[in-house]
């Protein structure tokens, strides 16, 4: 595929909003109405939404399924959509397919025990999964949230979910994520060199400038949030220049 834009349109409390480094606590409302959010980025061109359920992520379990719905009735076609947050079991995993979601994102799930990877891509077919490398300190971490050492090297982890058939990864750099600081080039270079799947970059991304420096190396697409939303990004210039 090519290199692919993701707006992200996180959800919390019905509402979009932005993270700040992955705090819950500094988070900024940017959409007070999903479907109204979801309509002027599709109007903007973009062609993937990364929908997280931020309430579901907290409580291990999905919170906005009716809004999520509804997102993926809204695009109707004009954007494929791929869903993270509180999916933690093959149950769970076929509802979010079965809504029309073209594939889910899995983290802590996934990273506590490969075997259920293994098992949703034997079930569903590796296209129908990402993997969510949350990243601190070197060390892919579950429950990104919440700031406290522990987790898997990075590295580590893409291999481990690589070996039962994850092929794609979107890595998040939590120091960067939010912050409008930039991408962690060294951090994205690192894991595309093990040639362990596709990696999709997240966290920093700032301009279409950032966009062409991860995808000259080699990262196939990107996650953009805070830059869209603060339209330092158009998305139709980035898709024209990153083609």
């Amino acid at each position: 595929m090519g290199f692919e834009v993701l707006a992200a349109l996180d959800l919390r409390d019905g509402q979009v909003v932005r993270l700040r480094r992955g705090d819950f606590d500094a988070a900024t409302v940017v959409g007070r109405d999903p479907i109204g959010t979801t309509e002027a980025l599709i109007g903007q061109g973009v062609r993937w939404l990364h929908v997280v359920d931020l309430d579901g992520a907290r409580a291990g379990r999905p919170i906005h399924r009716e809004a999520i719905s509804a997102v993926v009735a809204a695009v109707a076609g004009r954007a494929s959509v791929e869903v993270g947050g509180g999916i933690r079991d093959e149950q769970a995993v076929a509802d979010v397919l079965g809504a029309g979601v073209i594939r889910v994102v899995l983290g802590t799930a996934v990273l506590r025990d490969a075997g259920l990877a293994a098992r949703i891509v034997e079930r569903h077919g590796s296209s129908a999964v990402v993997a969510a490398i949350d990243v601190r300190d070197g060390r892919a971490v579950d429950d990104a949230w919440q700031d406290r050492a522990g987790g898997v090297e990075a590295g580590e982890a893409i291999r481990r979910l690589e070996a039962v058939g994850v092929q794609v990864f979107e890595v998040t750099a939590i120091d960067r994520d939010g912050t409008l600081e930039g991408p962690d080039l060294e951090l994205l270079g690192a894991l595309v060199e093990l040639d362990a799947g596709q990696v999709i970059a997240s966290g920093g991304i700032r301009s279409i400038e950032d966009l062409e420096r991860v995808r000259d190396l080699g990262c196939a697409g990107a996650i953009v949030g805070r830059a869209l939303y603060q339209g330092r990004i158009d998305i139709g210039e980035a898709q024209r220049r990153l083609a």
